[in-house]
This record gives structure tokens, C-alpha cells and sequence, in this order.
């Protein structure tokens, strides 16, 4: 009897064990279950969302899942969401990225399925191997250039330009391909020009003195003078303006003439400091008239 307890109670402690680990898996599983794509890892979050690296159930390519939970669901965040993704979907330039599905899970959790970018973003490059060779950043900004030729052209304004939204990254044999990501902020030209906001959105370092001093009256030429600050970055490893607060940042891209990269020790062609410092112009006129006459 003896010997039969000893040999019987492990195999019933050994089965019992094992159904609450498998359903406990299972449950993990169902978790992180969104129709067809599998969540593996969290790769970004931000205010509007998370941002997972996923594979599909049947094509298993890697996937980037963005998913706004219950918990973040309300008017304006949905609404946000909801643009964000509609704007993503109409553009099919080859430096924006493609969206594959959105939907809703059983659970209430918004999400839409996108292109997998496996790179690094400008702000990390930058903050890894400092100031980047004209040639490249030149290399850099056609791109962008074209991205934001084609959002303008659909009649949005991206408005949150900025290196950590600018990805650099592998296609095929193709090196160093920009992608500009985070389409939250777009504003619709038309649909938007008369809803007042009094709000200044986008990122202090990057914004236009427009976006600050009229906010509700900006064009596709603050996407020119981020982009611009994108470039001072790039070639001196410096933002534009410093400040002890997100506001006295934004003042001073109002009322202080930003120093030429040349006069801080930037090794800077004179044509390229020229075009850059014209995207950093003050008034919108100043500027290039287009994203495809900075190209």
C-alpha cells in the first residue's frame, strides 16, 4: 500500500500541476490573442496607445499591432485612434507606413495592424553615434520630403515632425529607408480650419512659431520648419532651442533667430545650412513653398 500512495500521489500531483499550467498558458495565450495576430512584445507606448510586435496566425510576417485598450477608450482618444488609422491607410508612399487591418476584439480592444519597421529612429541615432555626414542626412530628407508631399497632398498637415517619428530602416537590399510613423496629430485641412482648438500640439522642439502664436490657422509649412529642425538635429546633435520648460522652448522658436550650424562647429555645406536655415524661417511665406521644392 505503501508503495502504491508513493507512486500514485506524485502522478495525480504531477497531472494536476500540469492542467493548471496549460491553462494558465492558455489564458496567457487568449490574452494576447487579437483576431489573427499574436502579440509577442511591447515595442512603444505612447499617449494614444501601445505598439506590439506581432506575427499573423497564417502569413506569420512580422507585424506592428497598435491597440487602444477599454481603459483609454473615450470620445476623443477613439476619435483620435480612428483618424489616426483612416489617414495611415490613405497614403501609399513608400516612405509612409502601410496599414494591413483594423478591428475590435471580443474585449473591447481597438486595434489596427501595420507594416513592421525593424530600424532605428533619428532620435536614438543621434543620441548613439552623434551628428550624422551631410551626405546622409541629405539622403534622409529627400525621402521625408516625399513623404510629406504626399500628406499634403491628401489634404492633411502631419504636425508632429520630429526624430523619434522618423525611422530609418531595411528594405530588401535598400539601406538607411526613412519611414515618417505617428499619424495621431494629423489635422484635416479642410474639416479642421474652422473647429478652433486653442491647443498647441506637436513637440516644443519641433513646433512652428505659427503653431504657438495661431494655432488654429497653421498650414503644411510647419511640417517644412520641423523638418528643417529635424536637419539642425541631424548635422549638429543639437536641438534647435533649449529650455528649462516645454513654454520657454516655444517662445524662443517665436522670438530668437536660430544659430546657424556653421557658427557651432558643424561641418555643413554652405547650400545645405542655406536650405536648412530657410525651413527655420519665421514667417510661413519665408519658407519653401512645398515639401517636393525642399526635395
Amino acid at each position: 500500500v505503501g508503495a502504491l500512495v508513493l507512486g500514485v500521489v506524485p502522478i495525480l500531483l504531477a497531472s494536476v500541476g500540469s492542467d493548471i499550467i496549460y491553462g494558465l498558458r492558455l489564458q496567457v495565450t487568449e490574452a494576447m490573442q487579437l483576431g489573427q495576430y499574436t502579440l509577442e512584445r511591447k515595442i512603444g507606448e505612447g499617449g494614444n496607445g501601445a505598439v506590439y510586435r506581432a506575427h499573423h496566425a497564417l502569413l506569420r510576417r512580422p507585424t506592428a499591432i497598435k491597440l487602444l485598450r477599454p481603459d483609454q477608450v473615450g470620445a476623443d482618444n477613439l476619435d483620435r485612434f480612428e483618424r489616426e488609422v483612416r489617414h495611415m491607410s490613405q497614403l501609399s508612399h513608400p516612405n509612409t507606413v502601410a496599414v494591413f487591418d483594423y478591428g475590435r476584439s471580443h474585449d473591447g480592444v481597438f486595434y489596427y495592424a501595420m507594416e513592421y519597421l525593424g530600424g532605428i529612429d533619428l532620435e536614438h541615432l543621434v543620441r548613439g553615434f552623434g551628428p550624422q555626414p551631410s551626405g546622409r542626412v541629405v539622403h534622409i530628407l529627400i525621402q521625408v520630403c516625399g513623404a510629406l508631399q504626399a500628406v499634403h497632398a491628401a489634404g492633411l498637415i502631419h504636425r508632429d515632425i520630429k526624430p523619434a517619428n522618423i525611422i530609418l530602416c531595411e528594405r530588401g537590399t535598400m539601406l538607411d529607408v526613412a519611414k515618417v510613423v505617428d499619424f495621431g496629430l494629423v489635422k484635416e485641412i479642410t474639416r479642421d480650419a474652422a473647429a478652433p482648438t486653442q491647443v498647441v500640439l506637436g513637440t516644443p522642439a519641433y513646433v512652428a512659431p505659427e503653431a504657438v502664436t495661431d494655432p488654429d490657422r497653421i498650414t503644411h509649412a510647419v511640417d517644412l520648419y520641423a523638418l528643417g529642425a529635424v536637419g539642425y538635429f541631424l548635422i549638429t546633435g543639437k536641438k534647435l532651442f533649449e529650455g528649462a520648460t516645454p513654454l520657454d522652448v516655444c517662445v524662443q522658436h517665436v522670438t530668437r533667430a536660430p544659430t546657424p550650424p556653421s557658427e557651432i562647429g558643424a561641418a555643413i555645406a554652405p547650400e545645405l545650412e542655406a536650405i536648412l536655415m530657410r525651413c527655420l524661417a519665421k514667417r510661413p511665406a519665408d519658407r519653401h513653398p512645398s515639401a517636393g521644392a525642399l526635395a
